[in-house]
């Protein structure tokens, strides 16, 4: 089972750039548009948008691409 997480959660992510760390925006309990494309989300499988700690890129993940991290960590 995927984990939930709340707006304010710091996590982490795998990118393309390697490991992302940033905070938790905004969940998704619906189907949204980010970036022009329909992203699908529910409430049983949300979707985190996450601003980037060092760029303040926001991205779009679901919870199982996520780890949650401790105030020391990232």
């Amino acid at each position: 089972m995927t984990q939930n997480f709340s707006v304010g959660d710091h996590v982490s992510w795998n990118s393309e750039a390697g490991q992302v760390s940033g905070t938790i925006t905004k969940v998704h309990t619906a189907d949204f548009q980010y970036k022009g494309h329909t992203r699908r989300a529910s409430k049983d499988d949300p979707q985190y948008e996450i601003r980037s700690d060092k760029t303040d890129h926001v991205a779009a993940h679901k919870g199982g691409a996520l780890t949650q991290l401790t105030k020391n960590d990232g």
